[in-house]
């Protein structure tokens, strides 16, 4: 049977969602207890590597308990309608979209339909916009396809790592402008055989338990002993990359392992498009082909002016898009490096089926920086703090107090690293802070974390370039400052030091239609690909005027700020939250509320 979405006050659902044990567990991370089929070895069939194709105005997707192997690696998987991952769904601008959503695995599931501007109750995250859909019930997904490009989709519980996601391609309904001759998704992801339960549970009650490449007294890290004494003294590790990596994560390009053998065909001269989609729980990926250089067309499905590189760092749900002229060669090695560097997903452009070309051994794995710590007057690229805008009528107020703070002796006399003195006061000081940048300097410019300096040409979100004017022109009429914050040892992540349990019913709220610029402070160590629904935001990038690129997911690089303009024109309740699965679901989550809905008065 059918089930439609459940219409009750959003913020009834919202305690009904937290009241529920699988939902309390899965939010917040507080599982004491992992249910039996959790536990069991999962039934059912292999899941099978790699995307049919689903085109046309009616599709059926269904969610099964499955196995997955890759390597020396086997345990439990969830495929929809039989692979990992799941099935493409090949779309064109301006068609209509139904999907039943099936479920007949053992867990609550969902589909959001990740860069899609649709209706809210067809977002797909349950106690947000919709109910869970349980074992042995459906549910009807419809809505138009209102734009073109490179997106995905995912389940919004624990089943996303586990294998529930998949690719979309939305063909542009007068064309595309990108001639090219062959054009193939690259989606990467990662897996691991430990249920996410399991996992998360783990990084709740040990400091650092998947983190293999701590400094000892033996490594060979290039550290001198006062900053070995330095670290120390904060309680923090220069190595903190990653908080689950290659020791527990196989990384997958279209669900084959690094040993699969996964090609893609070319003939020498051809223009080749590859649709890179980040669809992993918790890796960022370096993603190069030796030898050859990458045109950068799209960002998060909409198109930019091309940039050439030779590398570039792809966040969890962000999408590229690139071209390629392969020549020289028989094979090209597709290499896609975690950023901590513990391990890689890899593919072959082939001009010859079974020709492979020689693979990079991984790079030395890198180091935090103080800029990391929030302990650097300027971006990567040179750039001061933007966030004194300037601009006519913006209210500046609640811009925070610490932009032009004097650096510290670096042999850390007198400095701390929690001077919650630096906060404004709507950020909640507790046992979920243990961090504070000293000054969050824009980093828009860096190519991310290991890149700087490393020879050859890196993307980063400076040189993105809006293809198309942007659709709104107006100044934002205020700012609205957001910060990011965490607790490494205990496990705590939070918007404001507030995790999302204790804010449900308390959303962020934009008028409709109104023009905002949000500034994200990062005080942690960590970067948060931060994800809002519904909506597309401008990057405040320094591109030219009414070029500054759309995205809908945008990386804050440690200890730093990073600002965005929004046009809220999509009204509803929509989620916002870091797009690491397990940040996400232990607090670093909130609601956005554009009001008022059709039919309300202002």
């Amino acid at each position: 049977m059918t089930f439609t979405t459940d219409r009750k006050p959003l913020s009834l659902q919202r305690r009904r969602f937290l009241a529920s044990s699988a939902g309390a567990a899965s939010l917040i991370g507080l599982a004491q207890s992992v249910p039996a089929w959790a536990r069991a070895n999962h039934g059912g069939t292999m899941a099978r590597k790699g995307s049919d194709v689903l085109s046309g105005e009616h599709l059926t997707m269904t969610v099964r308990d499955a196995a997955f192997a890759t390597g020396k690696r086997h345990g439990p998987a969830v495929t929809v309608n039989g692979t990992l991952p799941g099935p493409l769904l090949r779309l064109t601008e301006g068609q209509n979209l139904v999907v039943d959503l099936l479920n007949e695995s053992s867990g609550e599931t969902s589909i959001h339909w990740h860069g899609l501007l649709v209706p809210f109750l067809m977002d797909g995250v349950p106690g947000v916009s919709m109910t869970a859909v349980r074992p042995g019930e459906s549910f009807r997904y419809e809505f138009p396809i209102r734009q073109a490009g490179t997106y995905w989709w995912h389940a919004h519980t624990m089943q996303e790592p586990m294998g529930h996601y998949g690719p979309i391609i939305i063909d542009p309904g007068d064309g595309d402008a990108h001639k090219v001759d062959r054009d193939y998704v690259v989606m990467l992801s990662d897996w691991s055989p430990m249920h996410p339960h399991t996992l998360m549970k783990k990084l709740k009650v040990g400091e650092a338990p998947f983190n293999f490449q701590k400094t000892t007294a033996s490594d060979d890290y290039k550290l001198s002993g006062a900053d070995r004494r330095m670290w120390a003294r904060m309680r923090m590790m220069p190595t903190d990359i990653s908080d689950v990596s290659a020791p527990l994560y196989s990384y997958l390009i279209n669900g084959h392992g690094p040993d699969d053998g996964l090609e893609f065909a070319f003939n020498p001269g051809e223009r080749v498009r590859l649709r890179f989609i980040n669809g992993s729980a918790m890796t960022f990926f370096n993603v190069r082909i030796p030898g050859v250089a990458m045109q950068v067309v799209a960002a998060d499905g909409q198109d930019v002016r091309p940039v050439e590189v030779d590398e570039f760092q792809i966040g969890n749900a962000e999408t590229y898009d690139v071209i390629v002229e392969p020549r020289g060669a028989d094979a090209f090695a597709i290499v896609a490096e975690a950023m901590d560097r513990s391990g890689m997903g890899v593919a072959m452009l082939t001009a010859r089926q079974g020709t492979s070309a020689a693979v990079p051994p991984l790079r030395d794995p890198p180091l935090l920086t103080m800029a990391d710590m929030g302990m650097n007057h300027g971006s990567a690229d040179g750039a001061m703090d933007h966030s004194a805008m300037g601009h006519g009528g913006m209210d500046q107020s609640g811009s925070g107090a610490m932009n032009g703070m004097e650096m510290q002796d670096m042999d850390m006399g007198g400095m701390t690293m929690r001077d919650t003195s630096l906060l404004p006061p709507e950020v909640k000081v507790g046992p979920g802070l243990d961090m504070v940048s000293m000054n969050p300097v824009d980093r828009m410019g860096d190519p991310g974390i290991g890149l700087a300096g490393v020879g050859h040409r890196v993307l980063n979100y400076r040189q993105l370039v809006a293809a198309r004017m942007n659709s709104d022109m107006r100044q934002p009429t205020r700012l609205k400052e957001i910060h990011l914050t965490g607790n490494m040892e205990r496990y705590m992540w939070s918007f404001d030091g507030k995790k999302f349990s204790a804010v449900t019913d308390d959303p962020i709220r934009f008028a409709f239609n109104e023009r905002v610029r949000v500034k994200l402070v990062n005080d942690t160590m960590m970067a948060h690909p931060i994800h809002l629904h519904g909506h597309f935001f401008e990057l405040v990038n320094d591109a030219p005027h009414g070029h500054q690129p759309l995205k809908h997911t945008l990386i804050v690089q440690p200890g730093g700020s990073a600002q965005f303009d929004l046009t809220a024109n999509e009204p509803g309740d929509w989620a916002f939250h870091c797009h690491l699965i397990y940040h996400m679901h232990n607090g670093m989550f909130q609601v956005v509320t554009v009001r008022p809905l059709q039919g309300e008065e202002g």
